[in-house]
C-alpha cells in the first residue's frame, strides 16, 4: 500500500478514534447525565448486547425493505420521466410546474396523509421514502439527457439505429454519470423517508424500535439504533457510490483520488 493510499485509509480511523476519546473524556469530566448524552461504551455495550437480539435484525430488515423499495421506484419515475420530458418538450412545459411545486411541499407535512391513505403497512412507509427520493433522480436525469449532444444524435439516426438502441448506446450512458449523482443523494432521501413514516405511524422498522426506546428511556439503546441506522444509510450510499465504478468507468467521477 502506498503513502496516499494508507493516510487515505487511516486518517478516517484516527478522526473517529479521536471524537470517540473526546467524546468520553468530556462525558466523564464534565459529568453529564446518562440520560442526555451516554459514554461510548455504554453505547457499544448496549449495541453489542442489541446485535445479539433477533429484534434488532427483523426490525433493520423491514426499514432497508422499505428503504430500497421507495428508492427502486424513485429511480425508474425519475429516469423515465426525465428522459421523456428531456425529448418531448410540450410534456416538460405542462408537467414540470406541478413536478417542481409537489417537490416544494414539505413531504414531512405529507406523511401523516400518506398513512392515511395506504395503511400502517409497508406501502406507505414505501411511498414517503419514494416521494422523498424522486425529485433528485428526476431533475439530475432531465439536465443529464438534456445534455447529450445533438451530433451524437444525429449520428445514431444516420446508423438507422432504433429508438431502444439510441437510449441503450448513447442516452443512457452519457446521462448515467449525472444519475449516479443523484441516485447517491436519493438513496439517503429514501432512508430518511422510511424513518419519517415509521417514527409517525410504524408499528415495525428501526424508526418505531428508536421510539420505543425513547419511550422506555433506554438512551444507550437509543443511540444504539441511530449507529444502526447510520450503518444501513453508509451501506446503501456506499453500494450507489460502487455503481459508479462499475456502469461508468471511464467517467472523472469514478476515479479514486
Amino acid at each position: 500500500m502506498n503513502t496516499p493510499s494508507f493516510w487515505r485509509v487511516a486518517l478516517p480511523i484516527l478522526s473517529v478514534c479521536f471524537f470517540l476519546l473526546f467524546w468520553s473524556w468530556y462525558v466523564r469530566t464534565a459529568e453529564v447525565s446518562a440520560f442526555v448524552l451516554p459514554a461510548p461504551e455504554a453505547i457499544l455495550q448496549a449495541l453489542s448486547e442489541m446485535v445479539l437480539d433477533s429484534k434488532l435484525w427483523h426490525h433493520a430488515r423491514v426499514t432497508v425493505t422499505e428503504a430500497v423499495s421507495g428508492f427502486v421506484i424513485a429511480v425508474f419515475l425519475g429516469i423515465s420521466l426525465g428522459f421523456i420530458m428531456a425529448r418531448i418538450p410540450p410534456v416538460e412545459w405542462a408537467a414540470k410546474p406541478f413536478i417542481v411545486l409537489l417537490q416544494l411541499i414539505p413531504k414531512i407535512a405529507l406523511a401523516p396523509l400518506f398513512i392515511l391513505w395506504f395503511g400502517f403497512g409497508l406501502e406507505s412507509k414505501i411511498v414517503i421514502a419514494a416521494a422523498l427520493a424522486f425529485f433528485p433522480v428526476f431533475s439530475n436525469a432531465l439536465v443529464a439527457f438534456k445534455s447529450v449532444e445533438s451530433g451524437d444524435r444525429d449520428v445514431m439516426v444516420m446508423l438507422q439505429a432504433s429508438p431502444l438502441q439510441r437510449f441503450v448506446l448513447l442516452d443512457l450512458p452519457t446521462a448515467l454519470p449525472v444519475v449516479l449523482t443523484g441516485m447517491e443523494v436519493s438513496v439517503v432521501m429514501a432512508m430518511i423517508g422510511a424513518i419519517v413514516g415509521e417514527f409517525i405511524g410504524g408499528s415495525e422498522g428501526l424508526g418505531y424500535l428508536a421510539v420505543a426506546y425513547l419511550q422506555e428511556l433506554a438512551v444507550p439503546e437509543l443511540f444504539g439504533v441511530i449507529v444502526v441506522l447510520t450503518l444501513v444509510g453508509l451501506t446503501l450510499y456506499t453500494l450507489i457510490g460502487r455503481l459508479r465504478a462499475w456502469f461508468a468507468p471511464w467517467h472523472a467521477s469514478a476515479a479514486k483520488p
